[in-house]
């Protein structure tokens, strides 16, 4: 059977869209490749048309999500870092980012995972990693300040999603706001 020109790589996009998606919310190793391919209509087999194995999928699944927060910083309209701070602490830290893993951010969801995935998969998560925190250190003006940075947004919304009450989980969401304002003041 034939295809249009561009139809495996808008597939290949879907694909990698809902498996982040399906990965965020339910977890790497949860998640099967039946699950992924069914939830993209696709059969099983056509997954190895995109990906060598499921540790390909999570290596390109790293650079995409972690792309993706990098546009979202360089984007971010505002110029000092104090504005750039709050605009990015409202946007991040939010009720809707913690009940909404699938929607969110790819760190607090499956850095535990990635930390037991294999090396060149970790690798990755390294080399992408280290993009955002240099987006971060120019924008905050200090690379350890940057590290806090990531380390505390991913971190509130993980510790966040343990709790089982809307009220103790914007706490800490509002705890880690003030903290990071106040580092940045300081």
């Amino acid at each position: 059977m034939r295809y249009p020109p561009g139809y495996k790589e808008k597939k290949h996009t879907e694909l990698l869209k809902i498996s982040g998606s399906l990965m965020k919310k339910n977890g790497f190793a949860a998640t099967g490749v039946d699950t992924l391919m069914h939830a993209a209509g696709m059969t099983s087999g056509a997954f190895y048309s995109h990906f060598a194995s499921k540790t390909d999928l999570l290596k390109t699944l790293v650079t995409s999500e972690l792309t993706a927060s990098q546009t979202l910083w360089t984007s971010n309209p505002h110029d000092t870092a104090e504005d750039w701070l709050d605009f990015e602490l409202e946007r991040y830290l939010s009720i809707q980012h913690v009940l909404q893993p699938e929607a969110g951010c790819l760190l607090p969801s499956l850095s535990a995972e990635i930390a037991r995935a294999d090396l060149s998969v970790r690798e990755r998560y390294e080399q992408e990693l280290l993009k955002g925190h240099a987006i971060l250190t120019q924008r905050l003006g200090d690379e350890n300040l940057a590290w806090a940075f990531i380390c505390q947004l991913a971190g509130s919304i993980l510790i966040a999603r343990t709790l089982p009450t809307e009220e103790l989980q914007r706490m800490v969401i509002h705890a880690s706001k003030l903290l990071l304002r106040n580092a940045l003041a300081s």
